[in-house]
């Protein structure tokens, strides 16, 4: 079952677009920008998450990311 968000599709996309604006803006290749957006998401899981807690954050966004992957050939 997809989950629902308390955040409207618009505003997800608006945050999006700013983040690839600003790694294109760089010039960032796929994997600076990987490394980066990686950072960012542990930075706010150690920062913003209570430590009981972190873990099991990480774990299930990790597996919404292998989800969310394809694997077909699109680029």
């Amino acid at each position: 079952m997809p989950q629902s968000s308390r955040y409207s599709d618009e505003r997800v996309e608006q945050l999006l677009a700013q983040l690839a604006q600003v790694l294109e803006k760089d010039k960032a290749p796929t994997d600076l920008s990987l490394m980066v957006l990686g950072n960012m998401v542990t930075n706010l899981i150690n920062t913003d998450i209570a430590p009981a807690q972190r873990r099991s954050l990480a774990r299930s966004f990790a597996e919404a990311l292998q989800s969310s992957v394809r694997d077909d050939n699109a680029h």
